[in-house]
């Protein structure tokens, strides 16, 4: 089982207030810390982190940025799009879970990649996570090695997806796919894909966009439901 954390000094927006949900602005907060507590709660209340922008010659650090998109991409697991090409290349790899968790980190976190935003701090905090039982990786191995996988966040019936690559074609897509079929695996109806944004190539693979409001609603419920990664440890 996750062991909980202590609690967060800090104080996130209320995303209910209808002055805040009337704000069309996916950057709900700045500031805070990235310990174990305050992460918890972040995703508790629909929220995650990113870090500011880069200073490189000053010597104060950029706040942290905290968002809810005001459009949120989740994947409905009923709705995953699995071409027949993909659903070929699936059974070219093995799917583990957690078997390379920093691995993974390093490889989403690689600074070559566009708009890569995986520093440092964050691999620290993300691997702090997983230590504690919070944070998982789904990996797609092929003749032993690390092609491709995903990370995230897993609380109650909530996965919150954080970043995904792939060193050979469809790795990261098979990783999905492994995803997927461990959230629906013992049949719990109502958990939640969370993926943030919605990109055109997660569009293609059955991500769709809800109002923030809609989002907190499927959340609220996701959060009281059994974590399929439990059955995985």
């Amino acid at each position: 089982m996750p062991v909980e954390p202590p609690p967060s000094p800090w104080e996130f927006a209320d995303l209910s207030d209808p002055a805040l949900d009337a704000r069309l602005d996916d950057l709900v907060g700045m500031g805070a810390d990235l310990a174990p507590g305050t992460l918890l709660a972040a995703y508790r209340r629909g929220l995650f982190p990113m870090p500011g922008e880069r200073r490189p010659l000053s010597r104060r650090q950029s706040p942290l940025l905290w968002f809810c998109p005001v459009r949120r991409g989740i994947l409905p697991l009923a709705g995953l799009r699995a071409s027949k090409s993909l659903r070929r290349s699936v059974r070219d790899f093995e799917i583990r879970i957690d078997t390379a968790f920093a691995e993974v980190v390093d490889a989403c976190g690689d600074p070559s990649r566009p708009q890569g935003w995986i520093d440092g701090p964050i691999k620290a905090a993300y691997g702090e996570l997983h230590r504690l039982g919070w944070a998982h990786s789904v990996e797609a191995w092929r003749d032993g090695e690390l092609a491709g996988g995903l990370y995230g966040v897993s609380i109650g019936g909530l996965f919150a997806g954080e970043s995904m690559f792939h060193r050979s074609r469809d790795a990261s897509k098979v990783a999905l796919v492994g995803l997927v079929s461990l959230l629906r695996a013992d049949g719990v109806e109502g958990r939640l894909l969370d993926v943030q944004w919605s990109t055109p190539h997660l569009a293609s693979l059955g991500v769709v966009e809800v109002p923030r409001r809609s989002y907190l609603e499927l959340l609220t419920a996701a959060l009281e439901l059994p974590d399929a990664f439990a059955q995985t440890t």
